[in-house]
């Protein structure tokens, strides 16, 4: 069995140059881990349970 690991990598392009992010500009608080997290598992889970992950991490940053 093969096994490989995921990294999920974000830029922000601005001033004619890019820089690499680690939270989302879109989503303040949405960390890059945060998705990354939700690819590995989507390997082991289904869309649905992914999805309700999700939801649950985000609702978390709000409290």
């Amino acid at each position: 069995m093969k096994f490989w690991h995921a990294q999920f990598i974000a830029y922000a392009i601005a001033d004619q140059g890019s820089r690499r992010i680690r939270e989302s500009q879109v989503l303040p608080g949405l960390g890059m881990s945060i998705l990354e997290e939700a690819l590995h598992r989507s390997r082991e889970m289904s869309q649905s349970e992914v999805g309700a992950w999700l939801l649950s991490q985000f609702q978390q940053k709000e409290n």
